[in-house]
């Protein structure tokens, strides 16, 4: 018993804990078939610790009032900010990218802009919690995109379009519960709608995209035209998903995934090798578990005593589902190659941590929905 808080381990959502292991499960199985007997070999045990690392820092978490965390938004978003600076100045390149950092004693690199994702879900939910009206007023609407588009150009100065992207739905979902107004709403989906099209538009493009972000936004449409470019990861990846058939090739027989041919197929990609060795069915399998997830957080949210808790709950689920729907989109050809990757299936340190990170403050709000 916990005489802080006056809850036990009976209290956690052991249904959601039980959701998170079986896609862990899958993921690590996905990993093992993908990198055995490469120069890849051994990830699924590098992945399996930052499991364990996960599990550690979300029971953690989970420990800590949230009213706490929340009283320290402020200061955690310019801890954040501050990061993001850092990172630009001093981080480590990779493919072309400056996201990451050194950890001390850890022998791993962090991506900042990840767990800068968790502190923009705390600093929104606090401020959404804050609107003491039940619509949503111009100026709050503002202040809450203000929030989000300090870190979200940071993250694209990197550049990091695909994490970027991930604080839109954040601040989407938070303003639609806070109490958005229909006018408003269209308004901004106008908005948006303009800046897509203009994305698409070769002079703007040029300015706010590099080359190769440029290449997967537009190769997407006809990825046959450079097949051996632009189009290549694309092409491949729908080539792994449709051989894969309704039942599959089976576990480590995937001639895409063996072979190389899908790229990052431990990471980015991991749905085309899950997709070619397990089939349509297992495919349905994964996204199952994903949807009952999704599901499970919903259900916390409108459990939770206040709605700073639901907001941070629902954070949390808009985070996860978009990270989702924009993989899955992206392994079938249905969105450009964005690098997002699907929520503890795929390989990554930084990803593993953000995801255990937001489901301890999930565990947080629900160990406390009775507690006065």
């Amino acid at each position: 018993m916990n005489e802080t808080s006056g809850t036990t381990t009976r209290d956690y959502d052991w249904w959601l804990l039980a959701i998170l292991a079986a896609i862990c499960t899958l993921g690590v199985i996905e990993i093992y078939s993908a990198t055995h007997g490469s120069s890849l070999s051994g990830m699924h045990m590098k992945q399996l610790r930052w499991l364990g690392i996960g599990l550690v820092v979300m029971f953690i978490v989970s420990r800590i009032d949230y009213h706490l965390i929340l009283d320290q938004a402020p200061i955690l978003y310019l801890v954040g900010m501050a990061a993001l600076i850092a990172v630009l100045a001093v981080g480590h390149t990779r493919f072309g990218a400056k996201r990451w950092i050194s950890v001390p004693g850890l022998g791993e690199l962090l991506q900042v802009s990840e767990l800068v994702k968790l502190i923009i879900i705390i600093a929104l939910a606090r401020f959404f919690a804050e609107v003491n009206s039940d619509q949503l007023a111009l100026r709050d609407l503002i202040k809450a995109g203000l929030l989000v588009g300090l870190p979200l150009v940071l993250i694209l100065k990197q550049p990091d379009l695909g994490t970027a992207l991930v604080l839109v739905p954040l601040v989407v979902v938070g303003a639609f519960l806070a109490g958005l107004q229909w006018q408003h709403a269209a308004v901004f989906s106008l908005a948006g709608i303009l800046l897509v099209g203009a994305v698409f538009y070769p002079p703007v493009s040029r300015r706010i995209l590099k080359p190769y972000q440029r290449e997967r936004i537009t190769s997407f449409l006809h990825p046959e035209e450079d097949a051996k470019g632009s189009g290549y990861q694309l092409l491949q990846s729908k080539i792994a998903v449709g051989s894969g058939g309704f039942w599959g090739k089976g576990f480590g027989n995937g001639t895409q995934n063996q072979l190389g041919y899908i790229p990052v197929r431990y990471s980015d990609f991991i749905m085309s090798a899950w997709a070619e060795e397990q089939g349509f069915k297992g495919v349905l399998f994964a996204l199952g578990l994903y949807m009952a997830l999704l599901l499970r957080l919903v259900q916390n949210a409108q459990r939770a005593k206040d709605r700073a808790g639901m907001f941070l709950v629902m954070g949390v689920a808009a985070a996860l589902g978009f990270h989702v729907l924009v993989n899955v989109a992206m392994v079938i050809g249905a969105m450009p190659v964005t690098g997002i990757p699907l929520p503890l299936m795929s390989y990554g340190g930084s990803a593993t941590l953000f995801v255990f990170l937001a489901i301890g403050l999930v565990m947080n709000v629900r160990l406390r929905r009775f507690v006065n």
